[in-house]
């Protein structure tokens, strides 16, 4: 493509952006500069998460932490509490770590280059583009999911993902390459894929590159990006015990050591396992003092790589029984703590099951 064409498409895409931008919690208003913070923020927060879903969770970190340094002072426990239900909690620690080292090493002040910004905890290759231009305007080229998708179809690409990104990112950096407004275009790119040329049926009618799109010419829009087909997630058994107290409250544990739910709390647990008759034999160090029953109802629970089904075992203690570590907590508190999701389940399934 000639120079002038692909300055006629940034044109026509910034124009677009201009009349149809949403109004997010976390964007600056038409003519204001971005907060560095808030930009940060969303973007580790959207990582493998939705729009709708970041938008409260965004609200309440600001509300709590309006600054990098007041973050950067909060509990990791408190960061994990607010965090809970947002998933993948890798993100959480690192955004702790990450805000510490801001505030301690930069002065509060968020390095502007990708190349800075990338040797800082949970910034990635992706994230660090996307805060430089849109918190910094300077010239990154930031391909989430929505641009792949739509440099997949205006170029009818048929490689299938993951092969094609980088295949993709190049495409995407020749479209976004000398705009004069980088943070926008950047935007721009995410939301032309986020509300136009979305995954299913979309609206090739009101996008501002439909005339030179490849895709919509050749009719096979709909079926681009074309994708590997995915293996079959794994499936890994286990036991959860939930050990409630004629008060009603429950026993919770933090769970220690590095791993999936590092420094979160959840219900007591076996170990997981892909042998499902070695995981129903497991025992637990309770089992010693208190006389479990099996409820009929199992949990499931589905992770990026595997998927995970845990029995669920009941007991009430009796005056002398002693936890080896944890507290027990009633149902009104339970959000105090940072658990994950799948332990509200375990939770929520629990009381409805009233196994006292």
């Amino acid at each position: 493509m000639s120079r002038q064409s692909i300055s006629k498409l940034q044109e026509r895409l910034l124009d677009w952006y201009g009349k149809h931008r949403r109004v997010m919690p976390w964007r600056a208003a038409k003519g204001k500069m971005p907060n560095p913070y808030h930009v940060w923020l969303s973007e580790i927060m959207l990582q493998q998460t939705t729009v709708v879903t970041v938008g409260p969770y965004f609200m309440k970190f600001i509300e709590k932490w309006p600054t990098v340094e007041a973050l950067a002072k909060a509990k990791l426990d408190d960061v994990l509490t607010a965090w809970a239900g947002l998933g993948y909690y890798a993100r959480a620690r690192n955004l702790h770590k990450c805000a510490v080292i801001i505030a301690k090493e930069h002065g509060g002040k968020f390095p502007a280059s990708v190349e800075a910004l990338m040797e800082l905890p949970g910034i990635g290759p992706y994230t660090a583009a996307a805060i430089s231009s849109i918190a910094f305007n300077r010239s990154a080229v930031a391909v989430d999911g929505n641009v792949e998708r739509v440099v997949s179809r205006f170029f009818a690409i048929q490689e299938p993902l993951p092969a094609s990104k980088e295949t993709l990112r190049m495409h995407a950096a020749k479209l976004a390459a000398g705009n004069g407004y980088p943070g926008d275009f950047t935007q721009a790119f995410m939301e032309l894929g986020a509300t136009v040329c979305t995954p299913r049926k979309p609206k090739c009618g009101m996008c501002p590159w439909q005339r030179a799109c490849q895709a919509l010419k050749q009719g096979i829009a709909e079926q681009l990006p074309r994708k590997t087909i995915k293996a079959k997630n794994p499936v890994r058994y286990g036991k959860v015990f939930w050990i409630q107290k004629k008060s009603k409250e429950f026993l919770i544990e933090k769970r220690t050591g590095k791993g999936l739910y590092e420094g979160l709390y959840q219900l007591p647990t076996t170990e997981w396992m892909q042998d499902n008759e070695m995981a129903k034999k497991l025992p637990h160090s309770y089992n010693r003092q208190l006389h479990f029953k099996q409820l009929s109802a199992n949990v499931r629970h589905s992770f990026t790589h595997f998927d995970l089904v845990l029995e669920i075992w009941t007991a009430q203690p009796s005056k002398g029984f002693k936890a080896n570590k944890g507290k027990f907590v009633s149902a009104e508190e339970i959000d105090t703590y940072a658990l994950p999701t799948l332990m509200h389940k375990v939770v929520k399934l629990c009381l409805r099951a009233k196994t006292t």
